[in-house]
């Protein structure tokens, strides 16, 4: 078959698995109405929330992958497509289990869960998370300096990012809009950032939203729309999810956005799965979180984030929020790899669209066919790579050093040095 044959063929089956995803809204799915949280409060947290979700019917999407599938040959790339199927089937099976144990079984597959096993094949999720709750523990006793205001308001939010999108992406910035009700924070598609309008928001939240949803969600976003022969790269799915929100979250790290109660929060959502995973219900979890913030909205809104779409007796969790540490991980390693193996030209692969790291040398064909467009939008510490090399090159560099032999010098040096308030 003819170059031109094959390329029809593959960008047939992108379209057909496009389509099939449009139905699947998951977090618009599982999202739970105010009234839940309102009945909570109301009988004083002590019961558990009473949630519902819509019938899904999943014979729609399954019907369109079965055709995708008929176009399906043995190459590398058609196995990438097939992997494209098997997602896209499992996150329509898992709508459909909403409310039941299957959903955490559909969703364990899809996103993971906190003693999945990383690329090492035996870090997890939750040790990391276990141990940056550690290290945070302790330096509670630290003077960090007094923070500046700790509340800013959504419309503050709203302003600094519009002037951020109209900077980077102009005619195509994303309009961004206050809410009432969203899953998170704040939540970035590609024409629209909405913002959580009963959030509060610290200093660093503004810059961490700016680069986490602008310049990484919205980017990948309208680079993968672009993409007219790979329709399936506009498209986010579970199968993308860790390295998008990888990408994101290793953006707060290299700009300087993150900081301690942000990697608390990403930690405490991993720990809190497992906890219902072992059969915490949602008041446990609950009380988890209170205990963890002290601010009974936010301990809500913390524990629908690990509850929704599962059981909420306990058992059956929502394990998306494993991805941002198992992600970052993921992310970092790679990037470090790249410049380990003076292969920096593929950065810019990352950002073509909604991909996965593991889809990086089927991208490089898709480009060589023709079909795979280099991406327009670059977030700034991508663009301008001085520093991620320098970066990236130092911290390679130190990965190889045997720590055990510094911190046992400096662990007696640090003897003679009392603690202090």
């Amino acid at each position: 078959m003819s170059l031109e044959s094959e390329n029809k063929r593959i960008t047939h089956v992108c379209n057909l698995l496009h389509s099939a995803l449009v139905p699947i809204r998951i977090l618009t799915h599982v999202s739970w109405d105010s009234s839940v949280r309102e009945q909570f409060f109301a009988q004083g947290a002590k019961e558990l929330p009473q949630v519902s979700y819509p019938a899904f019917d999943a014979q729609k999407t399954l019907a369109i992958v079965a055709e995708a599938r008929r176009y399906i040959k043995d190459s590398s790339i058609d196995k990438w497509l097939n992997r494209h199927c098997h997602t896209i089937e499992n996150s329509a099976r898992m709508l459909s289990a909403c409310g039941s144990k299957d959903f955490f079984k559909y969703s364990s597959e899809l996103y993971g869960s906190p003693l999945s096993s990383l690329p090492d094949e035996s870090t997890t999720s939750y040790a990391l998370a276990k141990q940056f709750d550690s290290l945070i523990q302790s330096f509670t006793r630290i003077d960090m300096g007094s923070p500046p205001p700790a509340c800013h308001l959504a419309q503050t939010v709203a302003d600094e990012m519009t002037v951020a999108v109209q900077a980077m992406f102009k005619e195509e910035a994303p309009k961004i809009e206050i809410v009432d009700e969203l899953s998170a924070n704040a939540l970035a598609g590609s024409d629209r950032i909405r913002i959580r309008r009963n959030a509060c928001f610290t200093d660093k939240d503004i810059n961490q939203l700016i680069q986490h949803e602008a310049y990484i969600h919205v980017a990948t976003s309208l680079n993968g729309l672009a993409q007219n022969d790979l329709k399936i790269l506009g498209a986010s799915h579970p199968g993308t999810t860790k390295t998008q929100e990888g990408l994101a979250v290793f953006a707060e790290f290299i700009t300087g956005s993150m900081d301690i109660d942000r990697m608390r929060r990403l930690a405490d959502r991993i720990l809190a799965i497992q906890m219902a995973i072992e059969g915490a219900d949602f008041l446990q979890v609950y009380q988890y979180f209170l205990s963890r913030t002290g601010k009974e909205e936010q301990a809500f809104e913390n524990a629908r984030r690990v509850f929704r779409g599962g059981v909420l007796t306990g058992g059956a969790p929502f394990t998306k929020d494993v991805v941002y540490l198992d992600g970052l991980l993921r992310v970092h390693n790679f990037l470090r790899t790249l410049v380990t193996t003076g292969r920096g030209d593929c950065l810019r692969l990352l950002f073509c669209g909604k991909l996965d790291i593991e889809d990086i040398p089927i991208i490089y064909e898709l480009k060589e066919r023709g079909l795979c467009k280099a991406p327009k939008y670059l977030p700034p510490w991508a663009s301008d790579m001085r520093f991620l090399l320098c970066q990236l090159a130092y911290s390679s560099f130190l990965n190889g050093i045997d720590l055990s032999q510094i911190k046992q010098h400096y662990n007696v040096l640090l003897e003679k040095v009392p603690k202090f308030e």
